[in-house]
């Protein structure tokens, strides 16, 4: 499906051809999870049709009513775009220079080791030692 296609049907078909490309969208994923779909690349091209049908939609919405072209960097009416900072000032509104106070991090807790005392981390030593001659003298 091409996109000059889809640029010459009404905003009705194009409607009623999104709810059926949604559809089929669904229905591949349905079918290629239950391994009951034969060619993978339909998903694919379903949801790039499915994209392209969007973007010709939105196209339509943002173009004129008298059926002109308006490119995306020109605004409407042709006016000059002006930053917010001088629309802002031309209005005479103050203009704070600090920026908004970012969030306060909260601390992560840590994670405690346990600490074996002195007496208990050579009894630890010792275990293991006697362990290991137990198995020599066997």
């Amino acid at each position: 499906m091409k996109a000059s296609d889809l640029r010459e049907k009404s905003v009705e078909d194009l409607l009623d051809l999104r709810k059926a490309l949604t559809a089929d969208v669904f229905q591949n994923r349905l079918k290629n999870f239950t391994n009951r779909l034969d060619d993978t690349s339909s998903i694919r091209k379903t949801r790039r049709d499915l994209a392209r049908l969007i973007t010709v939609l939105h196209e339509s919405k943002r173009s004129p009513s008298d059926g002109g072209t308006q490119s995306k960097s020109s605004p409407a009416g042709g006016a000059a775009v002006k930053p917010a900072v001088v629309q802002a000032a031309e209005a005479g509104v103050p203009i704070s220079a600090s920026p908004s106070p970012a969030p306060e991090k909260t601390a992560k807790p840590r994670k405690r080791t346990v600490r074996l005392s002195e007496g208990a981390a050579e009894a630890s030593v010792v275990a293991k030692k006697k362990s290991s001659k137990k198995r020599e003298a066997k």
